[in-house]
C-alpha cells in the first residue's frame, strides 16, 4: 500500500481533527471513510490550535472553509477525486475509488504548488520497481479501457482515423476557472486546431456530464466546421485515431499523454510543463523533463489514497484497479440487460443477483435490445453467450444448491468443450503477462495453496494412514457431466480410469477420491469395487488434503488436475480439459489447436483472473478474485441460506434417470 507521506496515517501520528463546512463530507460515507482511514477526524464547529479545515477542491462551498481557516489561522486541506474515479460520474451517485488529499494546494490550480506538483518536481522518480509498476499500470488501463469514468462500451465505433481531437469541458468546471479559461479560450483553441491542421477533420468530444444533460459545455452548434462526438466511446480508441489532441485542462489530456500523444494544452493542468505537452500557457517553474511512466507514477501511485470497500481499508493502486475492473466489466456486460435461457429455478435467484444489478434478468423469453445468455450447452437463441460456474466456485456443492461466487461468460463456446474455441482457450493462446500481472497471480496461487482452497472448499475428513511410495491421486468424476461427455477420449468412466492408471503404474500407490456429488448421492459415477485397483479410497477427504499427500494426478477432465498444477504436481490427462494441451500436462489426447506454451502463472491468470467474474457474498457487489480468496479463507461469507437437500436429491435422481434412459 502506498500512502502519501503528508497524510497522518502515513506518518503514524494521531488523527488530526478536520473541520468541514460542506455537507458532502458528512453524507457521502465513502469520502468520510477514506478520510478517517487516512488519519483525519471529521469534526463540526470551530477549529482550535493545530486543527485543520477541510474543503472540497475549489468548489462553490470551499470559500466557507477558507474563511473559517483564515479567521482561526488554521491550515486548509483540499480534497478531490483521484484520477481513476468510478464507472459513472459522481453526479450519478457513484462514490469515488480514491482521493487526492492535499495540504498545499489543489492539483488543477497552478497558481500555487500542490503536493502532486511537489512530487513531480522533487521526487527522484527513479526507482526501478516503481517505474515498472507505472509502465504496467498504463498497459493495464489501456487494455481494460479504463479512464476517470468508464461507463462506455469499448466496442462502440469511433470516427475513422485521421481527425484532430478537440476536447470540450463543462462550463464552470473548477479546473477551467483555475486555468483562467472561458468560452472564448475554448473558441481560441478551436481556431488554432483549424489553423494548424487546415485540411483535417475536427472532432469535438463532449464531456460525459454534458452528454448526460448534467452540465453545459463550451462549444455550440454554429461555432464552425467540426463534428460533435457525444457518444460514450473508449478514450483509448478515440485517441488511437487522432492525429493531434487539443485540450484546456481535461484529464483526457493526461490520457492522451499515456496513449503516446503530445497534446496541445491551452490551460495549466497538472500534466503540463514536463516536456510531454505543447504548452500554450507555460508554467515557468516547471522545468523538469519527465517520462510518461514518471508522470503516471506520481499521479496514480504516489499522490492518491486508494480505498478497498471489501476490506474497508486503504489499498494499493493495483488493488484499486482490480476493484474497478470488476465493476466496469459488470456494467459493460450487464447494463443493457439479459434474457436468460436454460436456467433451473433454483439458479435464478443467484443469477439475478449476479447479472441483474442494472436491469433485472428476463427468464425464458426474448426481450428487445437485450443480450441472450444460456446455461452451459443447453438450447438457446443463436449467438447466445454461454454461462458456467468458475473454477473457484463456493464453499459447498452446486448439486447441494449452494450459489456460486464465480461465473464465466463465454461468447465463443464453453471451456469444457474442446471441439470448438472458447474465450478461455483464446485467452490462453494469446496471453502475455506484464511483470505486475505476473506478481499478482503468483500471490494469488500462494494464497490459494496456503489457504487450502479449491473449487468447492468442502470441509473434509482426515487422511487415513497411507502406504509409502510414489502416490498417484485419481479423482473421480460425475460420469454424465458435460466435461466427460465432451472432453473424454477413450476413457469415460471412473472404473476405467482406475484400471488404466493401475495398468500404467503397477508399482505406484494409487489413491482414489470419489467425487463429492457422487458420494452425496446427488450424481452418478460410483465405482462398485475401487480397491481392485486402488490402494486406498479417500472418502470425504478435501481436495487440498488429497493433493498435498500425492506426487501426481491421473484424471480424465477433473478440475482437480488444474488445482494439482497450481501446487506443482505432475498431471496426466486422459481427456482434453481446459488446462491440457499447453505443455504443462502429460496428454494422452493432445489438442492441435492449443499451440501456446504458457507457464503456470499465465495459465492461472487466464483461468482465475481474466475469464470468470466474481461476486462478493457479503456485499453482493462484483469483485476481484482476491476478495473471494479472502472471504473463503476467513469464513466471512455473509448470510447463508440453508441448503435445500431434498430438492438437491430430487434433482440428482432426475439427472440419473435422464442419463440411464437417454
Amino acid at each position: 500500500m502506498d500512502l502519501p507521506e503528508w497524510i497522518p496515517a502515513a506518518a503514524g501520528t494521531a488523527p488530526r481533527r478536520l473541520y468541514v463546512y460542506n455537507g458532502g463530507f458528512l453524507t457521502q460515507r465513502r469520502i468520510r471513510r477514506i478520510l478517517e482511514l487516512s488519519g483525519y477526524d471529521i469534526s463540526l464547529g470551530k477549529p482550535s490550535e493545530g486543527d485543520l479545515v477541510g474543503v472540497w477542491g475549489q468548489s462553490p462551498t470551499s470559500p466557507r472553509g477558507e474563511a473559517v481557516a483564515n479567521y482561526t489561522n488554521s491550515e486548509v486541506v483540499r480534497v478531490e477525486d483521484a484520477f481513476l474515479r468510478s464507472v459513472k460520474p459522481g453526479r450519478d451517485g457513484e462514490p469515488p475509488l480514491g482521493l487526492l488529499i492535499d495540504d498545499r494546494g489543489v492539483h488543477f490550480d497552478a497558481s500555487k504548488k500542490s503536493r502532486l506538483e511537489e512530487l513531480l518536481i522533487e521526487h527522484p522518480l527513479d526507482d526501478t520497481a516503481l517505474l515498472t509498476r507505472a509502465k504496467d499500470g498504463i498497459k493495464r488501463l489501456r487494455a481494460a479501457h479504463l479512464s476517470k469514468y468508464s461507463a462506455f462500451d469499448p466496442d462502440t465505433a469511433v470516427p475513422e482515423p485521421g481527425y484532430v481531437l478537440v476536447i470540450d469541458q463543462t462550463a464552470g468546471d473548477a479546473s477551467v476557472k483555475a486555468s483562467r479559461a472561458d468560452r472564448n479560450r475554448f473558441l481560441e483553441m478551436l481556431f488554432f486546431a483549424r489553423e494548424e491542421h487546415p485540411h483535417a477533420r475536427i472532432i469535438v468530444k463532449t464531456h460525459p456530464e454534458t452528454a448526460a444533460g448534467h452540465r453545459e459545455g463550451h462549444y455550440q452548434d454554429g461555432d464552425g466546421h467540426f463534428e460533435f462526438l457525444s457518444d460514450p466511446v473508449s478514450p483509448w480508441h478515440l485517441l488511437e485515431g487522432a492525429t493531434a489532441v487539443y485540450t484546456v485542462s481535461s484529464q483526457m489530456g493526461f490520457d492522451a499523454i499515456l496513449a503516446g500523444h503530445r497534446p496541445v494544452v491551452f490551460g495549466q493542468p497538472f500534466y503540463a510543463g514536463w516536456g510531454l505537452t505543447d504548452d500554450r500557457m507555460p508554467i515557468d517553474r516547471r522545468q523538469r523533463k519527465l517520462t510518461r511512466a514518471q508522470l503516471f507514477a506520481a499521479a496514480m501511485i504516489l499522490a492518491p489514497v486508494w480505498y478497498d470497500p471489501f476490506q474497508d481499508k486503504l489499498c494499493s493502486f493495483e488493488r484499486a484497479v482490480s476493484i474497478l475492473e470488476a465493476e466496469v466489466r459488470a456494467w459493460r456486460e450487464d447494463h443493457r440487460g439479459w434474457s436468460a435461457h436454460g436456467m433451473r429455478l433454483w439458479k435464478r435467484g443467484s443469477m439475478q443477483k449476479a447479472f441483474g444489478r442494472y436491469k433485472p434478468l428476463v427468464f425464458g423469453k426474448a426481450a428487445p435490445d437485450r443480450r441472450h445468455m444460456v446455461w452451459g450447452l443447453k438450447d438457446g437463441p443463436e449467438g447466445a453467450v454461454r454461462v458456467e460456474d468458475g473454477f473457484l466456485r463456493s464453499r459447498g456443492l452446486g448439486a447441494d444448491l449452494v450459489p456460486p461466487m464465480s461465473l464465466a461468460l463465454d461468447t465463443r463456446g464453453i471451456y469444457y468443450d474442446p471441439s470448438r474455441l472458447s474465450d478461455l482457450e483464446h485467452l490462453i493462446n494469446t496471453a502475455s503477462l506484464t511483470q505486475t500481472e505476473h506478481r499478482r497471480v503468483e500471490d494469488l496461487i500462494r494464497s490459494l495453496t496456503t489457504g487450502g482452497l479449491s473449487k468447492y472448499n468442502l470441509d473434509g475428513a482426515g487422511l487415513p494412514d497411507l502406504p509409502e511410495g510414489r502416490r498417484i491421486l485419481v479423482p473421480g468424476q460425475v460420469e454424465d457431466d458435460a466435461s466427460i461427455q465432451l472432453g473424454a477420449a477413450d476413457i469415460r468412466t471412473n472404473a476405467d480410469l482406475l484400471a488404466v492408471t493401475r495398468a500404467a503404474n503397477p508399482d505406484a500407490v494409487i489413491l482414489y477420491k470419489p467425487h463429492p456429488d457422487v458420494e452425496a448421492g446427488l450424481r452418478i459415477g460410483a465405482v462398485e469395487n475401487p480397491m481392485q485397483w486402488a490402494d486406498a479410497v479417500l472418502s470425504g477427504v478435501s481436495a487440498d488434503a488429497a493433493l498435498n499427500a500425492v506426487d501426481e494426478v491421473w484424471t480424465i477432465t477433473s478440475t482437480i488436475g488444474f488445482e494439482a498444477l497450481l501446487r506443482g504436481k505432475k498431471v496426466t490427462c486422459l481427456g482434453q480439459p481446459f488446462y491440457a494441451g499447453w505443455g504443462l500436462t502429460n496428454d494422452a489426447a493432445p489438442h492441435p489447436r492449443r499451440t501456446a506454451k504458457p507457464d503456470i502463472e499465465t495459465l492461472a491468470h487466464c483461468c482465475l483472473i481474466a475469464y470468470p467474474r466474481y461476486f462478493d457474498p457479503v456485499t453482493g457487489q462484483p469483485c476481484p478474485v482476491e476478495v473471494i480468496v479472502e472471504r473463503l479463507t476467513s469464513g466471512e461469507l455473509g448470510p447463508q441460506k440453508s441448503s435445500l437437500k431434498a430438492l438437491a436429491k430430487l434433482q440428482g435422481v432426475f439427472a440419473s434417470f435422464a442419463y440411464l434412459w437417454r
